[in-house]
């Protein structure tokens, strides 16, 4: 019985159900718990990554990031400091430090909140 008990969350993990797509609203309703990441992000990423036509990959929806996020977080830094396709470099802060797209990319990727 025991080992039962250690086993289901193992198996309810595994059983998690996939990732569905967000709806532009959905996506531009969330936003970053730290206030001043919050900020950042609504003066340069929100404009982007909440509007399905721009390309850019919608804020937290893991059906359009979880490609990206298996390329690996150091390639999606690079991306958002160079510039990557029709994203500039810096994604247009020109406040952000590397330290503060590594957070905004984990924010918008769904993985962290």
């Amino acid at each position: 019985m025991r080992r039962l008990l250690f086993a289901l969350p193992l198996a309810l993990a595994a059983c998690e159900a996939p990732p569905q797509p967000l709806t532009p609203e959905q996506s531009a309703a969330l936003k970053p718990a730290d206030a001043r990441l919050a900020a950042l992000y609504e003066g340069s990423c929100k404009a982007c990554h909440t509007v399905a036509d721009s390309g850019a990959p919608l804020t937290g929806d893991r059906t359009q990031w979880d490609a990206r996020w298996a390329k690996g977080e150091d390639v999606l830094l690079q991306h958002a400091q160079v510039g990557f396709g029709a994203m500039p470099a810096g994604g247009q802060c020109f406040t952000c430090t590397p330290a503060d797209h590594a957070a905004l990319i984990r924010f918008m990727a769904g993985r962290t909140q």
